[in-house]
């Protein structure tokens, strides 16, 4: 049985349980709380400790690897610095898109704050502490001047992320300009740690379908219905979100950037957008991207090369504005306000999370529950959106995609490079 079945199973079966908890014994019952403390809450907790467990080293070869495969940038010169400046930016207007849905239409309000701080009260001892730090962490220019660590294993240890993502940047350009013998040796050592990171995550993830049963029998046990309309009304901020930058920006990025059609781009992009939204993995679909710029955009296959396979991982906005609007909405979940100057900051985190996230089905939840903790949102909160994470996931890596695919027509106009004006004969 597929994972995304089985975490759905997990899900209506925790929250039909937890439903019927409510409705008939309370949450106040003497043997659900005995249930809760000691058999679903543990098991959930376990779920959570081992992805943080692994989401220090996977940030950092991710990030890493994505910034050091952009190749010799002082010899790839304008197409490097192009499809960064463009990744930058067009994932700066999707996380804004969805901040500003998020806020305007606020899916996460209207629960009742008593019970949002009972649920807050009985989170992990490891929760509450990260809550507690994010309270008393530095704000203003302390906060800037901490985005450059003195120590980046006290930052690791500290679950300090932008200080992480800032070291993980500085090293992989030095990996890029150093282009020694050994900077390729370091290189493959972290590509291996990122490959054992991942191997773990997977197996870890098998976990996901009992962690999700338990989450949503909590939660469901003390939110009753009024849940499923909180979470009814994220799927579909998230999805108008996707839809929003999908349809408008690429569209204004592809026509007026990459002086191509819009109604042409996405008539040639097709192919791989159904694959993207099969697979749910922007690496999965990368020979069927790579196909289709070439055979059906007709677009330089140095360029297209270069910039879809650098995409696959560092060019994900619909992760960013994924886990931007996801963040918000449990902040809101929660009863915990955010004032602009944290969103700024989750804005910066959710861009360099959407360059630093693997390409593969749910590589976006370490990201997201480890900003939660940033912002003093309880980290088992993520356990909300697990049950619908894989349509979701569907339709955000649909949009990573297309957004690769765009940002490589963009990038292309200007180039001296001939397009490939007909598909190669087959041999």
């Amino acid at each position: 049985m597929p994972l995304h079945v089985k975490m759905l199973i997990g899900f209506a079966f925790g929250l039909i349980a937890g439903l019927v908890v409510h409705f008939t014994a309370g949450a106040d019952a003497a043997w659900v709380q005995t249930v809760t403390t000691y058999v679903t809450g543990p098991i959930g907790q376990l779920f959570l400790r081992l992805l943080f467990m692994l989401v220090i080293p996977l940030l950092f070869s991710a990030l890493v690897l994505g910034v050091a495969e952009m190749g010799d940038i002082r010899s790839l010169g304008r197409i490097g610095w192009k499809t960064l400046a463009y990744t930058i930016g067009v994932s700066a207007i999707a996380v804004v898109i969805g901040l500003v849905l998020v806020n305007v239409l606020r899916p996460g309000d209207g629960i009742d704050p008593a019970l949002a701080q009972r649920l807050l009260a009985d989170a992990s001892e490891g929760a509450s502490a990260i809550v507690n730090t994010s309270r008393t962490a530095p704000s203003g220019m302390d906060a800037l001047l901490n985005i450059v660590p003195s120590n980046v294993i006290r930052a690791a240890a500290d679950n300090d992320i932008l200080a992480v993502m800032f070291f993980a940047l500085m090293f992989g350009i030095g990996l890029v300009i150093a282009n020694t013998p050994g900077a390729e040796r370091l290189k493959g050592a972290i590509e291996g740690l990122f490959d054992v990171t991942m191997t773990l995550i997977n197996l870890v993830i098998r976990l996901a379908p009992y962690a999700v049963a338990c989450f949503m029998f909590n939660l469901a046990a003390l939110f009753g219905w009024d849940l499923l309309a909180r979470l009814a009304s994220y799927v579909g901020v998230v999805v108008l979100a996707l839809g929003i930058h999908m349809l408008v920006v690429y569209s204004l990025a592809v026509k007026y950037l990459g002086g191509m059609s819009p109604m042409r781009f996405f008539k040639g992009s097709e192919e791989a957008i159904v694959m993207a939204f099969s697979t749910a993995s922007s690496n999965a679909t990368l020979p069927t991207a790579l196909r289709v710029a070439e055979t059906k955009l007709m677009l330089p296959r140095r360029v297209s090369r270069f910039v879809l396979t650098i995409g696959a991982t560092a060019n994900q906005n619909g992760t960013a504005l994924f886990e931007g609007v996801t963040v918000l909405f449990l902040a809101q979940f929660f009863g915990v306000e955010l004032n602009l100057g944290q969103q700024v900051v989750v804005m910066l985190v959710c861009i360099l999370g959407g360059i630093g996230t693997a390409g593969v089905p749910a590589g976006s939840l370490p990201v997201v529950a480890l900003i939660l903790g940033m912002v003093g949102v309880p980290p088992e909160g993520i356990g909300l959106i697990l049950g619908v994470d894989r349509f979701l996931d569907m339709c955000r890596t649909t949009l990573n995609v297309t957004g690769d695919l765009a940002a490589a027509v963009v990038v292309s106009r200007g180039e001296t490079d001939p397009p490939l004006l007909t598909p190669e004969p087959m041999r």
